[in-house]
């Protein structure tokens, strides 16, 4: 293992340990009232390309979503954990000619994560029925449990992405990048 990925894994096992009050914490917010909310309501369907949702299929990805400037996020997977968590992971692709710059946008406007530096802090899942936001765990640090340190991807170029979040109770969320298209996914687990 590099020094990367072992600091990694003990940021998440070191917040694993203090977030079960967190995650009944997080799992409270209302996203009513919430000039953000009404934005991802309203972008659901909006977007410059319609996240295609092939859910259902074996092997096939939950959704696809478009952002700016060629990059595409294929969500692949989104699973409880026992504990209380729920991890989605994908794929975060560049499919522009040139090397493209992910925005730092994707990294959400909290003081504690911009400080931590590039990564993908700024997913929200939405429980539309239950009207809850659920936003990135943070360690015990302020550091957000998914990939960090993308910068730019080089034309062509595949990063597998991941982000750890407070498992909601429905089985079905809509998952929201900035810049990104909306989509809906379905949890496994």
């Amino acid at each position: 293992m590099n020094t990367w990925t072992t600091a990694q894994l003990g940021r998440r096992l070191a917040a694993l340990t203090i977030t079960a009050g967190l995650t009944l914490q997080a799992a409270g917010c209302s996203v009513a009232g919430r000039e953000h909310d009404r934005a991802v309501t309203a972008d659901a369907g909006t977007g410059s390309s319609t996240p295609r949702a092939q859910q259902g299929r074996a092997g096939a990805p939950l959704a696809e979503l478009h952002g700016q400037n060629g990059l595409a996020l294929t969500i692949t997977s989104a699973e409880r954990d026992p504990a209380g968590y729920l991890t989605v992971r994908g794929n975060l692709k560049s499919d522009a000619s040139v090397t493209t710059v992910v925005p730092a946008q994707l990294r959400g406007g909290e003081l504690e994560v911009l400080r931590t530096g590039p990564s993908l802090a700024g997913a929200t899942l939405v429980d539309f029925a239950h009207k809850k936001r659920y936003y990135v765990l943070r360690d015990t640090s302020g550091h957000p449990l998914t990939t960090t340190g993308l910068s730019t991807l080089k034309a062509g170029e595949n990063a597998r992405v991941f982000m750890q979040f407070p498992s909601p109770s429905s089985s079905t969320v809509g998952f929201q990048l900035p810049l990104f298209d909306t989509a809906n996914i379905t949890i496994t687990g």
